[in-house]
């Protein structure tokens, strides 16, 4: 058969048909353990029953009506991201760029209700916002924006984790409206920040009347062992954005908005066809409700900590291991070089697993695995790093 797919992917010659909690088959039966999660979208597994019942029954009852008329269920969701977020509002659009474009201009109409007539927003080097023209323009990977030059302006990059470099543009440009940053980064490495980093951050936009956007995108829906990463640092910000996991594989995405950025939106600003139809949001609320009725939050926190101290005990003494870092079940393990073929190695020996930034193994597993599946993580991935490092 002719493949007619354009070419901006290069998947790996394997094709899945099955999957059951932390563990997927391909076409020919083999089984493989999921360390990836479908890059933390599948945090409750693959085929959670209560999802797969949500979708179903949804699915024969109605799926899409427009925003044009009041959606109830996406009420409920807004209601229950807001509650656990201590947020305001929420708008809901189809992906993690999309939540991202939202925030986007959300500040932008906030830089101008300042009087601000070149509003411009702080994003960092080495983030990942998306694939849209705005949100690769805010991406701090000149490999994502390679091609499709001329940039969206009105986003200065400064160093992740790098405060002062902040503060000096503080006093220094007058149109900054806001400052956009991953609270950990993913395709960046899985790089956390120093302890205090997101709250200077909030001290310095609240004395410079800026909006704190966070892109939760990968570290949000209790993926760090919080609800919210920026949980950890007991901060809130006035924009937060999430996709991935909200929806376990359904897509989905979210903006939400605190009180400085509140009612910004208004009809006709913004919108999207397919954002928060019912069937996307039924999905979404059964994931809510999984993770708090098995408060999968202080499981990814205790998991991540036994695999994380796994990883550590029986890669000690292995050179060639730079870092083991991370929160909760996002972990990434960073090698003194490139390591990409890792991935095709695990493919072969039955687990899932991912290299970002050339040179850092990923974890990503679904929050519902058990202790044992852990364990398997942790003597895999350790193999197959020894026997990497040691040629």
């Amino acid at each position: 058969m002719t493949n007619h797919l354009m070419t901006n992917y290069a998947p790996m010659a394997v094709s899945f048909t099955r999957g059951a909690g932390a563990l997927i088959w391909d076409t020919n039966g083999k089984q493989y353990l999921d360390a990836l999660g479908g890059i933390a979208v599948c945090a409750l597994g693959h085929a959670h029953p209560a999802v797969s019942k949500a979708i179903c029954e949804q699915a024969g009852q109605l799926m899409h009506t427009s925003n044009l008329y009041t959606i109830d269920l996406q009420i409920q969701l807004a209601d229950r991201l807001c509650h656990h977020a201590g947020m305001e509002q929420a708008f809901f659009s189809n992906s993690g760029a999309e939540a991202n474009e939202a925030a986007i201009k959300l500040a932008r109409m906030f830089g101008h209700s300042k009087e601000i007539a070149i509003p411009q927003i702080i994003v960092m080097q080495g983030s990942f916002h998306g694939r849209t023209m705005a949100t690769l323009s805010a991406t701090g990977n000149p490999k994502v924006q390679a091609g499709f030059e001329p940039l969206v302006e009105g986003f200065i990059h400064v160093p992740y984790n790098d405060i002062e470099a902040v503060k000096t543009l503080a006093t220094e440009n007058k149109n900054i409206v806001a400052i956009l940053v991953e609270p950990i980064t993913g395709e960046g490495g899985i790089k956390v920040p120093a302890a205090n980093y997101l709250n200077q951050l909030r001290t310095i936009c609240d004395t410079h009347d800026w909006l704190l956007m966070l892109d939760e995108i990968q570290t949000g829906m209790c993926r760090t062992g919080k609800w919210f990463a920026h949980q950890h640092n007991n901060i809130k910000p006035d924009v937060m954005t999430l996709a991935k996991a909200l929806g376990n594989g359904m897509p989905i995405g979210a903006c939400l908005a605190g009180s400085k950025a509140a009612n910004i939106f208004q009809p006709g600003n913004h919108g999207s066809t397919y954002g928060g139809n019912l069937l996307a949001c039924r999905a979404a609320l059964a994931v809510i409700q999984t993770m708090e009725q098995e408060n999968l939050a202080r499981r990814a926190d205790e998991l991540g900590k036994t695999i994380q101290q796994g990883l550590k005990n029986k890669l000690r003494n292995t050179k060639g291991v730079l870092e083991i870092r991370g929160k909760g079940l996002m972990i990434g393990i960073e090698l003194n070089r490139p390591c990409v073929e890792l991935v095709a190695q695990a493919l072969e020996q039955g687990i899932l697993i991912n290299v970002t930034a050339n040179s850092v193994v990923r974890l990503l597993p679904p929050l519902i695995i058990s202790n044992n599946e852990a364990e398997q993580i942790v003597n895999h991935v350790s193999t197959l790093i020894e026997n990497f490092l040691s040629h």
